[in-house]
């Protein structure tokens, strides 16, 4: 079977809550969705179609073509299944390749028996196809298969991927507790920034959210930023349709005329780091960095959007330090922000409550294993009730 002009089942994984998000961008670049589920979307596709979501979605985590399925009742049947499997014809003898697997069956109580399971019988069909078999280990970054068995079916992914795409290359220094690129870009997309209007993000810490900002009014796609991915290191891996769609997501980078993202922190180290992960990304020219308190962060004429993500006493922070930053977030936002849209992305619901606004919208994400939310406030100018008419 020729993979890579086959269509077959698609997977695309995401992190939890992610995936309203992760739909709307595969049926943007033209694709169906067949279904979506807590964590991930499914849609049908050849390899070629894992290659362009690969380089253009955001909010992914994983994309996994179907190899095959199959019932399965224990190991030995896992194994027998997969060494009738022509693995010759997906990945060359002197490769190399790792096995990722989630195995929820009673004669299972640990995932790395079952990888070794499916590594034995690769390995057995290539040396009995072949003459000799790749290499295998945990590294991710060369051919990468995923085993997902439930009760007695069982499926045999190529993850197209290998390493996620959830982290989106550029950002070479972290900073401390950074936001993951794919969460940032989701709570972006979330927002009702229109991409043109002044987008403020005050405790920027590493910039994340200001570089993905950028990126999504600007149309720079993570694959501008990635040059290794899992569908390169198998048989008949199509070099040249690559390199086109490469080609593609340079040219359609678009110019905003005069788009304002501004980024500011306190912290000298969080700058410097913001701007060199910018540099990275290529757009370093296109923020304005400010070395200031997040209370005198400039704010240009509404409207636009101001998007904090404080620290939330989980990891960082003290918490009873942290209700007197969210109190002055409040009147921060109230004060200089008005005729702007506001979000705070928390994980601390009681914090949230001394910001002293009522929120219009509470966007449900998951932040690593916290429950978080997004809160939008409208800041309106002035008062927003009718003058009572003159009796």
């Amino acid at each position: 079977m020729d993979i890579f002009n086959s269509p077959a089942r698609i997977i695309i994984t995401c992190n939890k809550r992610l995936s309203v998000h992760l739909e709307r961008e595969v049926t943007d670049l033209g694709f169906k969705v067949k279904n979506t589920f807590v964590t991930g979307v499914e849609l049908s596709g050849t390899v070629k179609d894992c290659i362009l979501l690969n380089m253009n979605l955001r909010s992914a985590s994983q994309v996994l073509y179907s190899l095959t399925s199959f019932k399965c009742d224990g190991p030995e049947e896992l194994y027998d299944k997969l060494i009738a499997y022509e693995w010759e014809n997906i990945i060359s003898p002197d490769g190399y390749f790792s096995i990722t697997s989630h195995a929820e069956h009673f004669t299972v109580n640990n995932e790395l028996f079952v990888n070794v399971k499916v590594k034995d019988a690769i390995a057995d069909r290539m040396r009995r196809e072949v003459g000799s078999r790749p290499d295998s280990g945990s590294e991710m970054d060369k051919a990468v298969f995923h085993l997902y068995w439930k009760e007695e079916r069982a499926e045999i992914f190529l993850d197209t991927s290998g390493e996620t795409l959830a982290k989106h290359g550029y950002r070479k220094i972290p900073g401390r507790a950074p936001m993951l690129e794919a969460l940032a870009s989701a709570t972006i997309m979330a927002t009702n920034w229109d991409k043109q209007s002044p987008f403020v993000n005050p405790m920027c810490g590493s910039s994340t959210v200001a570089i993905e900002a950028v990126m999504l009014a600007t149309n720079r796609r993570p694959g501008l930023y990635r040059k290794n991915y899992s569908f390169m290191h198998v048989i008949s891996f199509d070099e040249k349709f690559y390199q086109l769609e490469a080609e593609k997501q340079r040219k359609q980078i678009i110019d905003i005329p005069g788009l304002k993202v501004i980024a500011t922190d306190i912290n000298q180290d969080a700058i410097d780091i913001s701007k060199i992960n910018a540099g990275v990304a290529g757009v370093e020219s296109l923020i304005d960095f400010q070395l200031c308190d997040f209370e005198a962060t400039e704010i240009p004429a509404a409207p636009g959007v101001v998007f904090l993500n404080p620290e939330y006493g989980e990891r960082m922070g003290d918490v009873a330090e942290l209700e007197g930053t969210y109190s002055r977030i409040g009147d921060f936002l109230k004060k200089k922000c008005q005729g702007y849209t506001g979000y705070i992305f928390t994980g601390n619901l009681d914090l949230a409550k001394k910001i002293g606004l009522k929120a219009s919208r509470r966007i449900e994400f998951y932040s690593a294993k916290l429950d978080c939310r997004l809160l939008e406030y409208e800041l309106y100018s002035g008062s927003r009730r009718e003058p009572k008419p003159v009796a």
